[in-house]
């Protein structure tokens, strides 16, 4: 037991007798180390990390490729029409 199971223990033991007091430690335990597992899955990992890096590059360079394409598409009917009415 820690430090504050012991200190909490001995605050509950005298108002609620011995079995109560160690049932009730027990289940702030069990309550506490459950909400810790539940904010520990949203972190990521290093691999998680890694993964979204990675996905961000890839979408970096569609992106990228979209934009060529679309200035290209933009671009060549105006030099076209500006080269023809000439």
């Amino acid at each position: 037991m820690s430090i504050s199971e012991i200190s909490l223990y001995k605050a509950l033991r005298t108002k609620l007798g011995d079995e109560t007091a160690n049932e009730l430690v027990e289940f702030v335990k069990s309550e506490a180390r459950t909400e810790l597992e539940s904010k520990t899955d949203t972190f990521l990992i290093k691999e998680d990390k890694i993964d979204l890096i990675e996905k961000m590059n890839k979408d970096k360079i569609d992106l990228i490729k979209w934009m060529f394409g679309f200035w290209i598409t933009i671009i060549l009917p105006l030099l076209a029409n500006w080269f023809l009415k000439k």
